[in-house]
Order: C-alpha cells, then sequence, then structure tokens
C-alpha cells in the first residue's frame, strides 16, 4: 500500500533525466549548427578564372585524342560564357563552387575552323587555402568507392 512513495521517487528520478536529455540534445544542435559551414558567393571565381577553367577541361579531352590521332592539338578560343547557376559546395572540407553555363568555342585546327554556339559546360573550381590560387575539380570515374573521389588541376594564371 505505500506504493506510491515509491512511485514518487520513480518519477522525479526521471524528471531529471528528461531535463539532462533535453540539455544534450539542445547543446548538440547548437553545437552542430555552429559547425555547419556556408560557402559565401562573395568569393566565387570570377570571368577569368572560369575561362581558364572551360580552356583547361577542354583541353584535358582533345589533347589525349590528338595524340590518338596523331594530329597537332588545336588552338581553342572560348567567349561568351553565361554563367546560369553557381551553387557553394564544400569539397575536402574546402570552399568550392559549381557552375553551370554555356559559351563559344572555336577551334582552329590545321586544316579548318570550327565555330560552336552554346556549348553547355560545368566546372568544379576550389579556392585554395591561402586563397591566392584556383583548382579544377573532377570527379574521378575510375574509383569504385562509394565516396566520391576528386581529382585536382591547379589554374594558371595566364
Amino acid at each position: 500500500m505505500f506504493m506510491i512513495p515509491n512511485l514518487y521517487s520513480f518519477v522525479s528520478f526521471r524528471k531529471q533525466d528528461l531535463i539532462k536529455g533535453l540539455l544534450v540534445i539542445f547543446f548538440s544542435l547548437l553545437l552542430t549548427a555552429c559547425q555547419s559551414k556556408t560557402v559565401p558567393l562573395e568569393f566565387a571565381p570570377d570571368g577569368n578564372i572560369v575561362k581558364q577553367a572551360i580552356t583547361l577541361q577542354l583541353s584535358q579531352r582533345l589533347n589525349p585524342l590528338s595524340q590518338q590521332l596523331n594530329t597537332q592539338k588545336p588552338q581553342l578560343y572560348i567567349s561568351n560564357i553565361n554563367v546560369k547557376k553557381i551553387d557553394p559546395v564544400t569539397i575536402s572540407n574546402l570552399p568550392s563552387y559549381h557552375l553551370t553555363g554555356t559559351y563559344n568555342l572555336k577551334l582552329i585546327l590545321p586544316s579548318q575552323e570550327v565555330k560552336q554556339n552554346n556549348n553547355k559546360f560545368e566546372v568544379y573550381l576550389q579556392r585554395q587555402a591561402e586563397g591566392k590560387t584556383w583548382r579544377l575539380l573532377s570527379k574521378d570515374n575510375k574509383t569504385s568507392h562509394q565516396k566520391s573521389t576528386w581529382k585536382s588541376y591547379l589554374i594558371v594564371n595566364s
């Protein structure tokens, strides 16, 4: 019949645990919110860096083809770059930018000149920690890991 005091001590013990649990959850959420890093758009690459990134990306695709065909590497002229979307992302714990848009291309080959308008591009650019250089990032499709692996190429200021 004296179960009520036991029930009361049980309930008060539970209140303390509940308060402690809520405090742990609250501080965990607070710390997690403080750790989330949003990449500022103010530091996005300028047009010259985007142009160099597109040129580097095209060169990486055309150079092996030129070697296989045993021909001279074409000269590339990029113009009218139109960035349609900039998504700030974090790759390898560094701020990065995923840019998509269009550009015009003029290829000068040994025997002809080819012009293409409104070519689509997609590049991932990452400013290095010291803030002086940019790198072009590309996903490594050769890995079978579930986690994405990235290759990084220095964009040389010209």
